[in-house]
C-alpha cells in the first residue's frame, strides 16, 4: 500500500492527475452544446458564432497570460488561479437563454478554459524533460479525460438531455479545479545566488521573438490549419450526425473513439517517436486531416465515422507532439510558456475564422462544409515543406527534434 502512494505522489502522477481534467469541460461541451443551442433556437451560423468569439479573446490572452505564468515563481500558481476562474463564470449559463446572454457567458467560460491546456502542457513537458521521464505517458491522461468525458458523461445525452449541460460542464470545471491544488512543482528549485556566483553584466533573457524566423513559424500555422478543421469538429460534429439522423447513443462513443485512438498513440509514442522529427510530424497530422475530413464531407455511414475518427490521433494527437517538442527545443524555458501561448493563438486566431465560416458552410451544405478543411490541410502541408527547405531537420533523436 505504501508503495502505491509513493508512486502516486510523483510530480509526474500528480501533473496526471490534472490532466485528466483538463479536457473533461470540453469533452462535455462537444457533446452538448451544440444542441443544447440548437434547442434555444440558435441557428448553426450563429453557434459558429458563440463557438467562435472565445476564440477572439483567447487570441488576444494567450502570449500575455503565458507570459505572466513565465513570470510567476512556477507555472502551477497560474494554472491553480485560472482553474478557480474557470470554475465560476460557468454558473451565470444558469441565468441566460437567449443569444447575447450566452454569446457573452460562454465566451468568458469557454476563454478561461482555454487558458489552461498551453500552460500546463509547456510546465509539463519542460518538468519531464528534466527528470528524464516521458512526457507523452502525462499528456496521454488528458486524452483520457476526455475519452470519459464525452464516451462516459456524454453518453448521459440520451438519459438526461441537453438540458444538463451547464450543470455537468460547471462541475468538471470545479473537479478540476479542486484538482489544482495536488499539482507539483514544475521548476527545478533556484540555486542560492552566492558572490562568486555573481556575473561582471547580467546576462540578458532570451525573448521570444529573437525565435519567431519564419522556418520556425510555418510548422506552427500548418497545425493551426489543420487544428481548425479539429476545432470545427469539436463545436459541429455532434450537431451535423445528430442531423443525419445518427441516433444519439452514438455521438459520444464517436468523440470517444477519437480520443482513445490520440491517448494510445501518445502512451506507445516513447517507443518509436525518436525516429519522427517535429516536422514530419506535423505534416503528418495534415496529411492525415486531409484523408479524414475530406472523406467527412461526404457525409459517410456511422461504421465508416468510427474509422475515421480514429484518425485523430493523427490530425490532432501526433501534430500536437510536434507543436510542443518543436517548441520546447527552440525556445529557452523563461519563456516556455509564453512560446507555447503563441502556438495556441495562431491556433485560436485560424479556429476562430474557420468557426464562423463553418458555421456558415454548415448552415447551406451540411456535412460538405469539411471540404473547407480540404483546402486548409492542403496549405499546411505547403507550409511544412516549405520550412523543411529554409531549414533542414537535424537527425532525429529522442526526444524529436526539428
Amino acid at each position: 500500500m505504501s508503495s502505491v502512494l509513493s508512486r502516486l505522489d510523483t510530480p509526474e502522477a500528480r501533473a496526471s492527475l490534472y490532466q485528466f481534467t483538463v479536457y473533461l469541460p470540453g469533452a462535455v461541451a462537444s457533446v452538448f452544446l451544440g444542441i443544447w443551442l440548437s434547442e434555444h433556437g440558435i441557428p448553426a451560423d450563429q453557434i459558429g458564432v458563440v463557438n467562435a468569439l472565445p476564440m477572439l479573446g483567447l487570441l488576444l490572452l494567450n502570449m500575455i497570460i503565458g507570459r505572466i505564468a513565465d513570470r510567476a515563481d512556477d507555472w502551477r500558481t497560474a494554472i491553480i488561479a485560472i482553474s478557480l476562474v474557470s470554475a465560476l463564470i460557468p454558473l451565470g449559463l444558469y441565468f441566460t437563454s437567449e443569444f447575447w446572454g450566452i454569446l457573452l457567458v460562454w465566451a468568458l467560460a469557454a476563454m478561461s478554459n482555454g487558458l489552461v491546456p498551453p500552460i500546463i502542457d509547456a510546465a509539463t513537458v519542460r518538468m519531464t524533460r528534466r527528470n528524464g521521464t516521458d512526457f507523452g505517458a502525462v499528456r496521454a491522461w488528458a486524452t483520457i479525460g476526455y475519452v470519459v468525458g464525452a464516451a462516459g458523461i456524454g453518453g448521459l445525452l440520451t438519459v438526461v438531455g441537453p438540458g444538463a449541460f451547464v450543470t455537468l460542464y460547471l462541475a468538471m470545471t470545479v473537479l478540476r479545479a479542486i484538482v489544482g491544488f495536488m499539482l507539483p512543482r514544475f521548476r527545478a528549485p533556484a540555486l542560492e545566488t552566492t558572490l562568486a556566483d555573481v556575473p561582471g553584466t547580467p546576462a540578458q533573457r532570451p525573448k521570444l521573438r529573437d525565435s519567431l524566423k519564419l522556418w520556425f513559424v510555418l510548422p506552427l500555422v500548418a497545425f493551426a490549419l489543420v487544428n481548425s478543421s479539429n476545432a470545427a469538429m469539436g463545436s459541429f460534429g455532434a450537431l451535423l450526425w445528430h442531423q443525419q439522423g445518427i441516433p444519439d447513443y452514438f455521438l459520444g462513443p464517436l468523440l470517444g473513439t477519437a480520443a482513445v485512438g490520440e491517448a494510445v498513440l501518445m502512451l506507445i509514442w516513447r517507443r518509436f517517436g525518436g525516429r519522427v522529427t517535429a516536422r514530419n510530424m506535423i505534416l503528418v497530422a495534415c496529411l492525415a486531416g486531409l484523408v479524414r475530413f475530406t472523406v467527412l464531407a461526404f457525409g459517410p455511414p456511422v461504421e465508416a465515422l468510427f474509422l475515421l475518427q480514429l484518425l485523430h490521433a493523427f490530425s490532432f494527437g501526433m501534430g500536437y507532439f510536434g507543436v510542443v517538442h518543436f517548441i520546447a527545443n527552440w525556445t529557452h524555458e523563461s519563456n516556455a510558456a509564453e512560446a507555447q501561448g503563441f502556438a495556441n493563438m495562431l491556433n485560436q486566431g485560424v479556429a476562430m475564422v474557420m468557426l464562423i465560416l463553418f458555421g456558415w458552410l454548415a448552415e447551406w451544405f451540411g456535412p460538405g462544409a469539411f471540404f473547407s478543411s480540404t483546402v486548409t490541410c492542403s496549405i499546411g502541408i505547403i507550409c511544412v515543406f516549405v520550412s523543411l527547405r529554409l531549414r533542414p531537420p537535424k537527425d532525429a533523436t529522442r526526444p524529436p527534434v526539428s
